[in-house]
């Protein structure tokens, strides 16, 4: 077809040359021919004929009737001339009408073509005071391997039609073009039928079961089924001047849904009780979806959208725009989409009426959106509090890392539970060590002042607590059974063989490993490689807690030294300053009573027993 535009001019020119005016663009003379208006090349596209067979061009001239056909030009004195400029050439050359080349009306026919005869095709319409003339392109195919009788694959030259057949209904399928054959022929030509459901697959009279029937020159399906879609081929063949010509075409078969099914188009989305959330200063994509079922008597159905009853088309407003697409194609029927595009979606645009609309031929159907505008979150508040809350959380991070030990004994202080009335024991700490000089003042001065004196734990030492004439062993083994925790003090010189330190460790470790009743602390007052630890200590090494001493650093009560052991011993608060120096003198008079009374036993012992009794 023709542009709007070149229709348009075509009719005007047309309709010159009725009343015997000649175009603008050439003026004529009783002495003169006419200067012959050129249209170019016909915008209906090129003629394809495959390479043997009949095929011919229509001149395009003849495109609107009403106005100007092929009887009114010879009672006007016009007369048909063609023209064709062959591939390669630069001159157009006359038609030589032979038996291959012969004019009937408005068509040229090649009967047969050739593929030399590929090439441009001129139709020039003249009279004495008119001329005008339009070329159209001519392709001839060469025959290739796509039309053998094994498969019957159609060739990309066959002119192919569209029929569509409801299920479990029956139709005729008539050859395209049969009478234009028979107007050719000296006798009734002959039709041969195939179908394609496949490249390689084929079936050809008489291979038709009782479904198919062939009555003539066409083919009857009785009963249309899903297999039975596909390409059917119809081969005509007549006779003219004793020679036989044929040319194929094709029908695309498909299957759609019966007439007895409901045809009436529904909108599947948005229901009556959708409600869309919309958002001013906004675009907004308002989504209608329709079920389009075929008509066959008019195929035509349509979705689209309606603004305050206006369509999108016919709106002057550049913010509202439409855009459908196909969904789903389902046997004929079709299940569209439309979307309604509002750019800066405004307040005033929810009091707008927004209808979309569905239509066939069997009904119509419309549904109104529903429009509400969306609350607005408060962003920035939002974003303030999230970011406090981040940054919160990471500093409550920082300070646990940092302040873990301090938060942890906070914890003890407040839902910490004293073991002194849950158990029996009569000492919260016994402290085990090597017996030499370094770590006996370490162990006397340093750390049982600060156990006793400053944090207020019983602590227990062999040497400073049992009584002359026991039995070291058993009393040994007493003190640790009666003491809640064993603090080692790790030494180069602690644990070795026979040593007194060796049986309090011993003791620790079986009263931990087996009665589960005792905790095992190791104090590292010096660093140790644990290649020399005994194999006690090495055992159970995994399962105790380790805590170093640092020297001068560690000397203050709230070092990390003192925080990390007071989290292993039992709870205890501590003590307020005064307290403190009230035990401390407690303390020192309790030793200095001691040692009194041992440096008068050894003087004096009977005087000593009778000043206690």
């Amino acid at each position: 077809m023709f542009c709007c535009r070149r229709e348009s001019f075509i009719l005007l020119f047309l309709l010159s040359v009725m009343v015997g005016t000649s175009p603008a663009v050439g003026q004529s003379n009783e002495s003169t021919e006419p200067m012959c208006f050129d249209w170019g090349e016909s915008s209906r596209g090129s003629v394809s004929v495959l390479e043997g067979e009949a095929g011919w061009i229509s001149c395009p001239l003849f495109s609107h009737p009403s106005v100007y056909n092929y009887s009114s030009t010879q009672s006007a004195g016009h007369n048909l001339f063609w023209y064709r400029l062959l591939e390669g050439q630069d001159l157009e050359q006359p038609i030589a009408y032979s038996s291959r080349f012969s004019r009937d009306k408005d068509r040229l026919w090649l009967q047969p073509a050739a593929a030399i005869d590929t090439g441009q095709y001129i139709c020039m319409l003249r009279n004495k005071s008119s001329c005008s003339k339009i070329a159209i392109r001519l392709e001839v195919l060469r025959r290739d391997e796509a039309l053998r009788s094994s498969d019957c694959q159609p060739p990309v030259a066959v002119a192919t039609t569209q029929q569509l057949i409801p299920l479990q209904e029956g139709t005729t399928l008539d050859c395209p073009d049969l009478q234009d054959a028979a107007s050719m022929s000296n006798s009734t030509p002959t039709v041969t039928w195939y179908h394609s459901r496949r490249p390689t697959e084929c079936s050809t009279n008489p291979l038709w079961d009782s479904t198919f029937q062939q009555r003539g020159p066409s083919l009857q399906i009785h009963i249309m089924l899903d297999l039975f879609q596909g390409l059917y081929f119809c081969v005509v063949q007549y006779q003219r001047r004793g020679r036989t010509m044929n040319f194929t075409r094709s029908i695309n078969v498909s299957a759609v849904y019966p007439t007895a099914v409901s045809k009436v188009p529904i909108i599947l989305h948005p229901t009556k009780d959708k409600v869309f959330t919309v958002r001013t200063n906004s675009e907004v994509r308002l989504v209608c979806r329709g079920l389009l079922p075929l008509v066959l008597q008019n195929p035509s159905r349509e979705i689209w959208w309606t603004v305050d009853g206006k369509t999108v088309s016919e709106m002057s407003n550049d913010r509202f725009s439409q855009k459908n697409s196909l969904v789903k194609y389902d046997y004929g029927d079709v299940t569209e989409e439309s979307v309604l595009l509002i750019r800066d979606f405004q307040s005033e645009d929810l009091n707008r009426e927004l209808n979309c609309s569905v239509r066939n031929q069997q009904g119509f159907m419309t549904h109104r959106a529903q429009l509400e505008e969306e609350e607005s979150l408060p962003s920035v508040e939002l974003g303030c509090g999230l970011g406090i809350t981040l940054v919160l959380m990471l500093l409550l991070f920082v300070v646990y890392h940092v302040f873990w030990l301090e938060l942890l004994l906070l914890y003890r202080s407040w839902f910490g539970s004293d073991e002194r009335h849950t158990d029996d024991k009569e000492y919260d700490v016994y402290i085990s060590y090597a017996r030499n000089s370094e770590e006996e003042q370490f162990v006397l001065s340093t750390l049982r002042s600060v156990l006793e004196n400053e944090l207020g734990y019983s602590v227990c030492i062999f040497d400073r607590d049992s009584l002359p004439g026991g039995t070291i062993t058993d009393e040994t083994l007493s003190f640790v059974a009666r003491s809640r925790r064993l603090l080692v003090v790790i030494s180069p010189g602690y644990a070795s063989q026979g040593s007194q330190a060796l049986l309090e460790l011993k003791a620790g470790i079986d009263g931990m490993v087996l009665g589960g009743h005792l905790r095992v602390i190791l104090i590292q007052y010096k660093p140790v490689q644990r290649q020399v630890w005994v194999r006690e200590l090495r055992r159970a090494r995994m399962a105790l807690v380790l805590v170093q001493w640092q020297g001068d650093k560690s000397k203050e009560l709230t070092s990390r030294f003192w925080k990390r052991l007071r989290l292993e011993l039992p709870v205890r608060k501590v003590r307020s300053r005064e307290e403190a120096a009230l035990m401390r003198l407690h303390s020192q008079n309790s030793t200095n009573s001691q040692t009194g009374l041992i440096s008068n036993t050894m003087k004096d012992p009977l005087k000593v027993f009778n000043s206690a009794v």
